[in-house]
């Protein structure tokens, strides 16, 4: 009976469980997208291109490995984990030799893979570049269509896209940035693979000597790729080279696994990806909780009257829940099964937007799965019955006479559970703060600040109508100059402050989430500039156009008459243990007069090829102090220990680790210099340094100001990357601000009649719901605000030691614009509607 009950009423009122609908439709949406990037980042495969026609591929390990044994009542428990590592490891080139001598390997092809980077001018986004000997154009494999291979240390050949898009021919010369100097060859001949143009790279194909000149990598290949011989299955063929290899500590790969062989980038994107999925759908769960327990609090409140008609009428308190119950299942399954389908074209978007943005590489691709689909559903299921049951609990409880009574006038003061769990949630909230303030690394700090603002926020659901009550009383005075509108804004306030807490919250929610999200990246990376601004001494800096600024440049201006310096810094990042740290080389020669990382103990005066100087951070976290000797893995690997020479406190604006640079070149992809710090005596201008510079393509000169206008615009890149992987909450939180406000002014239908009955004019009343849109915009506005300038100076504290969140003025007002245009129509638009209604029509079908 209660289902059929259940039917009609979802049925007749159509209308009252819209809000609900769309509330649940957007949150499975969301989880179904999150879920969607969830299970790419775990499953999504990565498609090979370089080593398409090579069924088995043998690289080097891309991992460092730590084994711990632990001793449990008398048993040993060993753990064996693994981590990747930032740049491509190496084979020895004697595994070559290794892997012909297995049986059913018709040939193994060495492959020598490196930057090599065309300097054209080209129309269209230009692609990664990679050179590559001749000999291994099999493994794709290319073919010449025009030309001939390349003869001698002089000539390349380019595939047929780079080709076609720089309007290269044979013959022509071209100029190319490898790990070294730029040099200029000859293009000897356009090559095409069998199956198109590559996605993801553009190829060059030089002379086996130049390749592995330019390569650098004396004695070492890139990988092997294995062509079986006919009838050879490639699956047992890969056994037995395991098997051969075994202890070399070489990896060998066959069918989907060789794509993140060629891609190293594949393994940081799908942990990247499984991150944000899942900090994205943990945080959209709870803002979806949240909001659609305040949504069907508004729905139950505004069917007070029906549901203690039922009571009044002998409905026991368990036929009430159960029907509350299934009308939420109803409602849950119809908007749990559309938002699932509407989360899968969300994804494809999102998966399209973080491609775009560098973020995923192109050919991980996206998987569509029926499991995030059926967890949108069940989490719309069990959401929409656990809130409908939470909401209904009161009505359901109450005595028939009570229930009428409260459908009349609403209760002075709420339950004593609810403010018990609002004073819980505020504690666990506090307790969130003080922890971010004591966490000093990013990947720790940032779920805990989303999770604080959420928890916050729901502390201001629960304890909403005392903070309404508590805020009306001081607006009531400004509300008042707003005449009779003004009046009736304070009584209504006063009076329905259940009913005007479920818009404040989610209003609060939006301003605290969204300016979290905008100022996170500046607080840090505005801390991380005035450190490197303090810290760099130089009042000039070489940088490239290109992949960077060679050894020969750095000693030319190193060399220009009136330099004093010149600073080489290369990026990378190392790890000890499993840790993974940022980490740069320098060139140790004088270092004092262009870099000042604020030496706390020790000293930078003999940093040399055994050295190392770490952070405040690092040095904590490792224990670690001057003369202290330091195990670590570079780059590709390569363990080695160093000492330590100093500690630094600009750790944000410098990396953890410092070493010396030639060191870290000879372990990285790219040896070049990202930038080149040059100091020099007074009087020694631009000009002088450019024209030192002239002859290296793509090589300027700017000052050390104009660096840090540079690094604020890859600041911002990043920001916008962080409002793209939080868009999707952000916009389900506008959703729901106007989803609330509508349904709270729709269904105040015979309250305004009621009102024009009693003489009130059209106008005066939608002046009430002015003063009413803006004292709960006031409301939230002040929560949010707090909410968020509370976790942003934990935030602050904890990763840079100063309370100093970056709030930009410019953008705040933005936010608070938006959210009072969200306000004002979602209050406006519905009042206009409902006034249309002829009040003796509204008085009288009641």
């Amino acid at each position: 009976m209660m289902l059929r009950y259940a039917l009609q009423t979802v049925r007749d009122r159509k209308a009252g469980f819209l809000g609900a609908f769309v509330a649940l439709l957007c949150a499975a949406a969301l989880v179904t997208a999150c879920g969607t990037l969830l299970e790419t980042g775990l499953r999504g495969k990565i498609a090979t291109e370089r080593y398409a026609a090579a069924p088995v591929v043998v690289s080097a390990d891309q991992n460092v490995h730590q084994t711990t044994v632990k001793e449990k009542k008398g048993k040993a428990k060993t753990k064996h984990k693994a981590k990747p590592v930032a740049e491509r490891a190496w084979l020895p080139a004697s595994t070559v030799d290794a892997v012909r001598s297995v049986p059913g390997v018709e040939r193994a092809v060495p492959e020598l893979s490196f930057q090599a980077v065309p300097l054209v001018k080209a129309p269209g986004g230009a692609k990664p570049s990679y050179g590559h000997a001749w000999t291994s154009a099999a493994l794709t494999p290319f073919t010449l269509t025009e030309g001939r291979a390349p003869q001698g240390g002089g000539e390349v050949v380019v595939d047929r896209e780079l080709a076609a898009r720089a309007g290269l021919k044979p013959g022509a010369p071209l100029t190319v940035q490898a790990t070294g100097e730029p040099k200029t060859y000859t293009v000897s001949g356009i090559a095409r693979s069998a199956r198109g143009d590559l996605a993801r790279q553009n190829a060059l194909f030089f002379g086996d000597a130049e390749a592995q000149r330019l390569a650098a990598r004396d004695g070492q290949v890139t990988a092997i790729g294995v062509l079986p011989a006919p009838g050879t299955d490639p699956g047992e063929l890969a056994g037995r080279i395991e098997h051969a290899l075994r202890g070399t500590g070489a990896q060998v790969t066959a069918g989907d696994a060789r794509g993140p062989v060629e891609f190293l980038d594949a393994a940081g994107a799908r942990i990247k990806l499984v991150s944000m999925g899942g900090a994205m759908g943990g945080t959209s769960l709870l803002v979806a909780i949240l909001v659609v327990v305040g949504t069907f609090s508004l729905s139950v409140q505004q069917r007070y009257r029906e549901l203690a008609l039922l009571r009044a009428i002998a409905a026991t308190p368990k036929q009430l829940r159960r029907m509350i119950g299934r009308e939420a299942l109803v409602v849950g399954l119809a908007a749990g099964a559309a938002g699932a389908l509407a989360g899968l074209p969300l994804a494809a978007w999102l998966h399209g937007r973080f491609v775009e943005s560098g973020v995923v590489p192109a050919n991980l691709e996206r998987t569509a799965g029926i499991f995030p689909m059926f967890a949108a559903v069940g989490a719309s299921l069990l959401g929409a019955w656990a809130a409908a049951r939470i909401t209904g609990r009161r009505i359901a409880r109450i005595r028939p006479a009570e229930a009428l009574a409260e459908a009349a006038l609403e209760r002075g003061r709420p339950a004593w559970i609810r403010i018990g769990f609002g004073v819980l949630l505020l504690a666990g909230g506090v307790v969130l703060v003080a922890v971010l303030s004591v966490l000093r690394t990013e990947p720790a700090s940032t779920p805990v600040t989303f999770l604080a603002v959420v928890v916050l926020a729901g502390a201001v659901s629960l304890l909403g109508p005392l903070l309404v009550r508590g805020a009306t009383a001081l607006l009531a005075g400004p509300l008042r100059l707003a005449g009779a509108g003004g009046h009736l804004a304070t009584a209504n306030l006063r009076g329905n402050a259940t009913r005007m807490a479920s818009a404040v919250t989610p209003l609060a929610l939006l301003i605290g989430m969204t300016c979290t999200v905008l100022f996170i990246t500046p607080t840090l990376g505005n801390a991380a500039r005035a450190q490197a601004r303090d810290g760099v001494r130089a009042g000039w800096v070489l940088a490239a156009q290109g992949p960077g600024v060679t050894g020969a440049a750095a000693e030319r201006i190193r060399r220009t008459p009136g330099v004093t310096a010149a600073t080489e810094i290369v990026h990378t990042s190392v790890r000890v243990g499993l840790t993974k740290y940022g980490a740069q080389g320098v060139t140790p020669a004088g270092l004092a007069r262009t870099w000042d990382p604020g030496v706390t103990s020790g000293s930078l005066d003999g940093f040399g090829e055994k050295s190392v100087a770490v952070s405040e951070l690092a040095a904590d976290q490792l224990g670690l102090k001057p003369g202290s000797p330091l195990k670590l893995a570079l780059g590709d690997g390569t363990p080695v220990t160093l000492t330590v020479s100093a500690v630094y406190a600009r750790g944000l604006g410098f990396g953890d680790l410092t070493l010396p640079h030639d060191l870290v070149a000879a372990h990285v992809d790219n040896p070049l210099a990202s930038s080149v710090l040059v100091a020099a005596e007074p009087g020694t201008g631009r000009e002088q340094l450019a024209a030192a510079v002239r002859e290296f393509p793509g090589v300027g000169v700017l000052s050390a100001h104009d660096a840090d206008e540079v690094w604020a615009e890859r600041q911002q890149a990043g920001a916008e990357i962080n409002l793209l992987a939080m868009g999707l909450v952000l916009a389900f939180t506008a959703i729901a601000v106007v989803n609330t406000l509508a349904m709270s002014t729709a269904e105040r239908l015979r309250e305004f009649a009621m009102l024009r009955l009693a003489g009130a004019k059209r106008q005066q009343v939608l002046r009430m719901l002015r003063a009413e849109a803006v004292a709960v915009l006031l409301i939230g506005a002040v929560l949010g605000s707090g909410i968020s300038l509370a976790v942003l100076t934990a935030f602050s504290v904890g990763m840079t030691g100063a309370a100093a969140p970056a709030v930009l003025p410019v953008v705040y007002v933005g936010v608070l614009g938006v959210a009072g245009l969200l306000a004002l129509a979602a209050t406006a638009l519905p009042g206009r509607v409902a006034l249309r209604v002829p009040p003796v029509e509204v008085a009288t079908s009641r």
